[in-house]
């Protein structure tokens, strides 16, 4: 009884002795057995370790790629650019002792504060030879591998390896940023002010071309309409001294009837004259005595009959035009602009020499210089059929 009651004490104390003896390393650590704070042996492997109880203490590290974090830093290319430069590191524990040995019983943490030093003096010194558009540039590969290989260098006394070193940020500082965007949106409202004057202007030569041409095509049908405007009055004052000239005195007599009644209405001012003037002539007498009508009958070929000529037949073929400026070039064609086609009797205005008779073919009384339209029979302005009137009857 008495056995097997200090057996299970035994059993117990052993059981502790095994326990505190053991322990188990990860696979995704490493471990040291240090006594009494000397390193006595390294565990690299995964599996199951044996110590000296309550003589060696075991201290565990992560043995992954562990990644280290930066603060963003100031650095000062080649071109004396400031920028805001933020950046991370890779890094993993490659010799155990030799990092216990660096950081001491600080741990991931303590190599973490050792490196970050390490990381910002490399980029500071690899940044500082190389201007800013380099920093900038997409392509920083090579940057990055420097980077890495200073840092490498640096903390090879660790038991460290920096795997790698990537730029995750490189900006302008908050002071300068403002006045960049500011440069930036002057060149581009330059350029925007450069494309507008440019559109202007090519919208303007355009402008000034159409406006030339419709100038062009104006003038040149407003002449041609003068022309045709010409030919009609002369036709027309033709006629008129073909009708009239055949009675002068029947034409004074008309003219003076046309005076009375666009004078002598209620709505026109009142005029004071004496009855004894010319212009009341034919209110005092019909002027009968003075008529003499022509006892010759118009010969053939006169201006009369000249006008009265057969208009062109209805089915006349319709041309364009051609109608050139003074260069000789053909109006509206820089322009795009087509002629609208027309018959052919209308593309040159008709050049007819007057068909008035001559007064010693007719018989009738040559008037005097130009005016013998008006007094033979062409219609003289209005407000002058008083003066005609006066000179028939003298």
């Amino acid at each position: 009884m008495s056995l097997s009651t200090l057996a299970i004490p035994l059993l117990i104390a052993v059981a502790v002795l095994v326990a505190s003896s053991l322990f188990i390393v990860d696979e995704r650590e490493k471990a040291l057995v240090l006594r009494l704070g000397r390193v006595v042996d390294v565990k690299e492997e995964p599996g199951l370790g044996f110590k000296v109880p309550f003589l060696d203490n075991v201290e565990k590290y992560d043995g992954r790629i562990l990644g280290l974090p930066t603060v963003p830093l100031e650095v000062t290319p080649l071109d004396d650019r400031r920028l805001i430069v933020d950046a991370f590191a890779r890094w993993r524990i490659t010799d155990v002792v030799r990092f216990r040995q660096a950081v001491g019983a600080g741990g991931i943490q303590g190599a973490q504060g050792r490196l970050e030093p390490i990381v910002r003096n490399a980029i500071r010194e690899v940044l500082g030879t190389v201007p800013s558009t380099s920093v900038l540039s997409d392509d920083r590969t090579a940057l990055m591998n420097q980077i890495r290989d200073e840092a490498r260098n640096n903390s090879a006394g660790l038991g460290v390896e920096i795997i790698d070193v990537r730029l995750t940020r490189t900006d302008l500082p908050e002071q300068n940023l403002n006045a960049t965007y500011a440069r930036m949106r002057a060149e581009r409202q330059r350029e925007a002010a450069d494309e507008i004057a440019r559109g202007g202007e090519a919208a303007q030569r355009v402008r000034a071309a159409a406006d030339r041409t419709v100038t062009e095509l104006t003038s040149e049908a407003s002449k041609r309409a003068e022309i045709v405007r010409g030919e009609a009055d002369a036709q027309r004052n033709a006629i008129y001294a073909d009708a009239f000239g055949r009675d002068p005195e029947f034409f004074a007599f008309t003219r003076a009837m046309t005076s009375y009644e666009r004078a002598l209405r209620p709505e026109n001012s009142s005029i004071v004259l004496q009855p004894e003037g010319d212009f009341f002539t034919y209110l005092r007498d019909d002027g009968a005595d003075g008529a003499n009508p022509s006892p010759t009958p118009v010969p053939a070929g006169n201006s009369a009959e000249n006008a009265a000529a057969e208009p062109p037949a209805s089915g006349e073929d319709l041309v364009t035009p051609t109608v050139t400026d003074r260069e000789g070039n053909r109006l509206g064609e820089s322009a795009g602009v087509t002629l609208t086609p027309v018959p052919e009797s209308l593309t040159t205005p008709p050049q007819q020499e007057s068909g008035v008779v001559p007064p010693a073919a007719t018989g009738a009384p040559a008037p005097e210089g130009a005016a013998a339209p008006a007094a033979a029979g062409a219609p003289a302005p209005e407000g002058e059929a008083a003066p005609a009137a006066s000179t028939a009857q003298d």
